[in-house]
């Protein structure tokens, strides 16, 4: 966000450096790049560990990309993003049944709840069982639980904020990116709270 708009995203929305609050902040126009990017952060190394040396290395490897984009070493391993999309990246590459059916997962609690914190614990946390179902072996199941906790520890205060009644709902209208400037296509508005989110 630097170089396109001259502000350090960790100064605005949640100060999270993933794709939810760029998305919050400036719209699709800038969330959907950073999204794809975050997939492919993950997608990419499980996938040609996986078809070098199996789901083994491809999990590792997507775990070492999950690790990376949550804690990133380019920021001194300060605060980094929640690694929803990286894990579904990850699992795409890994274990491709496993991902999409996640994936829609998310997709059908996002619109019938429009909280991505509560779309996300619950996509993540049914890993481990799609990939029991669907057969895979230890390293994918584990891989899912693992990935399920941590997505859980990342938003623990999204859900404190949804006990307290003040976690904020995506709602799809259109605004003006902070500092001016269109935040271009279809934008995400904070809903009734103006607590600090993803």
């Amino acid at each position: 966000m630097r170089l396109t708009k001259g502000v350090d995203i960790r100064t605005v929305g949640s100060g999270n450096i993933g794709a939810s609050n760029v998305w919050r902040t400036y719209g699709m126009r800038y969330g959907l790049p950073v999204m794809l990017l975050d997939i492919t952060k993950g997608f990419a190394p499980a996938l040609a560990a996986t078809l070098v040396d199996g789901h083994l290395a491809g999990v590792l490897a997507g775990a070492a990309a999950m690790a990376g984009h949550a804690r990133p070493v380019y920021l001194g391993f300060a605060k980094g993003g929640k690694m929803v999309a990286t894990t579904g990246g990850a699992f795409l590459g890994a274990a491709a049944p496993v991902g999409l059916i996640g994936a829609a997962g998310w997709i059908l609690v996002f619109l019938a709840t429009r909280y991505a914190s509560v779309a996300s614990v619950v996509a993540a946390g049914s890993l481990p069982a799609i990939a029991y179902g669907l057969g895979y072996g230890w390293p994918v199941i584990g891989f899912g639980a693992a990935a399920g906790i941590g997505v859980l520890v990342l938003h623990r205060a999204n859900l404190r904020r949804l006990v307290a009644g003040t976690e904020s709902r995506f709602q799809l209208r259109g605004r003006r990116s902070p500092g001016g400037g269109s935040g271009g296509g279809t934008t995400v508005r904070a809903g009734p709270s103006s607590a600090r989110m993803r």
